[in-house]
């Protein structure tokens, strides 16, 4: 335990305190995210029937985004998934929202051989991205994986490649403060915001304590993003998100926003349509670029793409639609 916050402390001491710099190979602590272990031999099995991402069919080389909803299909935490090396799976997701979480899953998790339990304290989680960053994890004796979402494991941690230039290292903490030095070495430390700022640019939301139950999973595209199984039979909330997705009455969903400025409207802040200040919307996460402010937001689709959108109670300039790096059924098809 000493030893990672030894090493937190000291990345977040070398971390930029400037929110727009972005150095050319880039390295932040994830320090925003928790990470559950859920443990033992039916730890598959609970799994299957909490999130809708497909966990049987889950290779200990990839990693997957997924969600946990309530019965009414509202989405209570988002997280990327992936089995660790025993009976058991790891979650990264925010960290205000691990208490109720874990209260939560353990009172099914009592049905099963399975534990969930917050092992944030044993892992030191870092964003890494830039032209060099297979140099930086080379530093480290890290292998870069071959495609998105795979995962290669070394006594030194493992690496979940993101992209074609980023990945999440995770490093045990009994080993992260030799490794964090010698990273700092081929990468320069950044500021969170840029690794937000990358996030919404490749258009993954997240679900904070602020917007807890007010998305099901295709209001935040995680359809699009490989984060839900329609094939894989029950879990809680499956009825409601598989309506919205055959049915095709899904009304709302996830766009990126630039908003003209350098104040940040938080997770929850009300979208309206201007003219008539009806509420259309609301934010699920933003960052500063060097230019303006980009956001993801929840917003009515006939409201995004027809009418002119602003934060409630503002005056100032109005959001402006950009684009994703994917497409929706949806856009191929009437809603």
């Amino acid at each position: 335990m000493s030893q990672v916050i030894e090493t937190s402390n000291t990345l977040s001491r070398l971390a930029s305190t400037d929110e727009l710099l972005l150095p050319d190979t880039a390295v932040c602590l994830l320090a925003h995210e928790a990470v559950l272990h859920v443990q033992g031999p039916d730890s598959e099995r609970f799994l299957q029937g909490q999130l809708t991402c497909d966990v049987k069919q889950l290779p200990a080389t990839k990693s997957t985004l997924g969600a946990r909803c309530n019965p009414k299909g509202r989405m209570q935490s988002s997280f990327r998934l992936l089995r660790d090396r025993s009976d058991g799976y790891l979650l990264s997701l925010d960290a205000a929202l691990v208490p109720a979480q874990i209260a939560d899953l353990n009172k099914y998790a009592a049905f099963f051989k399975a534990d969930v339990h917050d092992v944030s304290a044993h892992w030191l989680r870092i964003g890494l991205w830039g032209d060099q960053i297979t140099a930086a994890l080379g530093s480290l004796d890290m292998v870069w994986p071959d495609a998105d979402n795979q995962i290669t494991r070394q006594d030194a941690g493992l690496v979940i490649r993101l992209g074609a230039d980023a990945a999440e290292l995770w490093l045990p903490a009994d080993k992260a403060t030799d490794q964090v030095e010698r990273l700092l070495q081929q990468a320069e430390p950044a500021h969170l915001n840029q690794w937000l700022l990358r996030q919404v640019r490749t258009g993954i939301g997240q679900v904070s304590a602020t917007t807890f139950e007010h998305f099901i999973p295709q209001m935040l595209n995680l359809q699009a993003l490989g984060g839900v199984s329609f094939k894989k039979g029950c879990y809680t909330g499956q009825e409601i998100v598989a309506r919205m997705q055959y049915l095709g009455k899904l009304k709302r969903r996830m766009f990126r926003l630039l908003l003209a400025g350098t104040q940040c409207p938080p997770p929850g802040a009300e979208i309206v349509a201007r003219d008539s200040g009806r509420s259309v919307g609301e934010v699920v996460m933003a960052a500063r670029s060097d230019k303006m402010v980009e956001i993801l937001a929840v917003v009515q689709t006939d409201a995004a793409q027809s009418e002119a959108l602003s934060l409630a109670d503002s005056e100032g300039p109005l959001l402006t639609l950009s684009d994703l790096p994917y497409k929706l059924e949806s856009e191929a098809r009437p809603a």
